[in-house]
């Protein structure tokens, strides 16, 4: 299978090293690469020697024809180069958030159906093994009703994105869009569409939505959830959660050594031994991203649904912008709060 890489920076490099390691035991191959900056096409082609270079992302659609893109792009890309690959026939990885308005929704929706191809929103929450824990516990009831939920998304401020992308709302969605997204779209999968929610946020000095908190309502579940780029850059990145059932609470700290636990009714502790299949940690992407093995799992389940001819069911298209409508409801909560302080 002929894969386009579309994008080579910080999260385009944790497509590429999850591609190489995937190579090896599936039929794929990356035969065309795109970015603007010299020095990351030229990393990431160490890992395909053979792969063709492109400038641009829509240069690389022009002239190739894969079996699927993997778009790694600043958001605000997102929809122009989804839809350009869609209109070719060619089937889709997009990263998170798929887009960042409610026209954006619409068109990419559109190109969809109109193009019948596969489509895949780069939600990579729903993948990681903790979260995938939680969920089955939530599933079959294993320690009886959730009564609460409380998820964390710490981050210091962003400064490594492509001409400061990140810091311009139109481009990134702010704080809520590029990091809370991940939250609400777990919440989302695994509860289902909140009855009601509420918002609280902070913004930098520049007006940028920055920290947002929201409380939601799943029916007699609440959950609470917090996302923040913090003013400092020196914040280390950290994800967790605290789930309350009836019979035990699970909690979870991407900082803990141990760090998904359950603390069970009767006093006792138990430390769940999760299996992963990749379990390799790279740094070299530059971001706050270090554990291959979810990217690894969830492009792995992409191109096993092309290759099988299965429908994407983990996290589609539709998923994801349903994932970012409820995002654009609570950025706008969050500024009307900010405005009216």
């Amino acid at each position: 299978m002929e894969v386009g890489l579309i994008g080579c920076g910080g999260m385009g490099t944790t497509h590429n090293l999850s591609l190489k390691a995937l190579s090896s035991r599936m039929d794929v191959d990356v035969t065309s690469l795109a970015d603007c900056r010299p020095e990351f096409l030229h990393k990431a082609v160490k890992q395909w020697p053979k792969a063709r270079l492109y400038k641009t992302g829509m240069d690389l659609l022009k002239h190739e024809s894969p079996s699927s893109v993997h778009i790694c792009l600043p958001s605000y890309l997102h929809t122009k180069h989804a839809v350009a690959a869609m209109d070719k026939g060619i089937n889709v990885l997009v990263e998170k958030p798929v887009c960042l308005t409610e026209k954006e929704t619409e068109e990419i929706l559109e190109a969809k159906k109109r193009n019948h191809v596969q489509v895949m929103v780069g939600q990579v929450v729903r993948f990681f093994s903790e979260y995938r824990y939680l969920k089955e516990c939530y599933d079959t009831g294993k320690y009886g009703k959730l009564k609460s939920l409380t998820m964390q998304r710490i981050s210091g401020d962003t400064d490594w994105g492509y001409e400061d992308w990140f810091h311009q709302e139109e481009k990134s969605g702010s704080v809520v869009l590029d990091l809370h997204v991940h939250d609400l779209d777990f919440l989302r999968y695994m509860l289902g569409e909140p009855n009601s929610f509420d918002v609280r946020a902070t913004a930098f000095s520049s007006g940028l939505v920055n920290q947002i908190f929201t409380t939601y309502e799943f029916g007699d579940t609440f959950a609470v959830t917090e996302g923040i780029w913090d003013t400092s850059t020196a914040v280390p990145f950290e994800a967790s959660f605290h789930a309350c059932f009836d019979d035990a609470s699970i909690v979870f700290n991407s900082q803990n050594e141990n760090c998904l636990a359950v603390y069970k009714k009767d006093g006792t502790i138990e430390y769940p031994k999760l299996t992963r299949e990749y379990d390799v940690k790279d740094d070299s992407s530059g971001i706050n991203i270090s554990n291959l093995g979810p990217y690894y799992t969830e492009i792995k389940y992409f191109i096993q649904c092309l290759q099988s001819g299965k429908e994407i069911e983990i996290a589609p298209l539709e998923e994801g912008i349903k994932s970012v409508r409820q995002g654009i409801k609570e950025l706008k909560k969050a500024k009307d709060y900010i405005s009216n302080r």
